[in-house]
C-alpha cells in the first residue's frame, strides 16, 4: 500500500529590493498546512489480473498483424509515373493495396520471369487490359510465397513505372 503525506515545511525567500549601503537580508516564511487530514492512496491488483490483462493485448496484437496491409500509391506528385515507394518489403500474408494517386489509368502487372518460382503471375496480377481509371482506385493483392517479386504498370512501363517488393 503506498502512503503518502502532505506536511512540510518549506524556506520562501522574499526580497524587498536592493541598498546601496550593504546586502539584504532574505525574510524567511515557513508554511505548515492548516489541515491534519492525510490523504491515502493505494493500489491493488493482483497477479491473475495483471496477467489476464497481458494476454489479452497479446492476442489483440496478433489479431490485428494479420489484417496489416500496405498502400502503395500509382502516380507520385506532379503526375510522376511511378509506384510509391517503388521498393519495399512485406511479410508473406501481407496484404499489399496499390491506390490510384496520379497520372492514372494504371494497373498491376507482376512480371512472370522475375517473382518466385511456382508462383502463377496471372494470379496475382491485374489482366493488363483492365486498368484503374479514377482517383482512389485499388487493387489488393496477398503474396504468400517469400522471394523477390518485380512488377509494372503496362501503361507505364517504359516510362520507368516498375516496381519490387520483397516477401519475407
Amino acid at each position: 500500500m503506498a502512503t503518502v503525506t502532505s506536511s512540510a515545511a518549506v524556506a520562501v525567500p522574499s526580497f524587498t529590493g536592493l541598498k546601496a549601503a550593504g546586502p539584504a537580508k532574505p525574510t524567511i516564511a515557513k508554511m505548515i498546512p492548516t489541515t491534519t487530514a492525510v490523504p491515502r492512496l493505494s493500489v491493488k491488483a493482483s497477479l491473475k489480473n495483471v496477467g489476464v490483462a497481458v494476454a489479452a493485448t497479446a492476442a489483440a496484437g496478433i489479431l490485428a498483424g494479420n489484417a496489416m496491409a500496405i498502400e502503395i500509391l500509382l502516380g507520385g506528385e506532379g503526375g510522376v509515373l511511378a509506384f510509391v515507394p517503388q521498393d519495399f518489403n512485406v511479410a508473406a500474408g501481407e496484404e499489399i493495396v496499390f491506390k490510384n494517386n496520379a497520372g492514372y489509368p494504371h494497373n498491376v502487372v507482376f512480371d512472370e520471369d522475375e517473382i518466385p518460382s511456382g508462383v502463377d503471375a496471372g494470379k496475382i496480377s491485374m489482366p493488363e487490359e483492365d486498368l484503374l481509371n479514377g482517383p482512389g482506385e485499388t487493387y489488393k493483392v496477398v503474396l504468400t510465397e517469400k522471394g523477390s517479386y518485380k512488377f509494372y504498370c503496362s501503361p507505364h512501363a517504359g516510362a520507368g513505372m516498375v516496381g519490387k517488393v520483397t516477401v519475407n
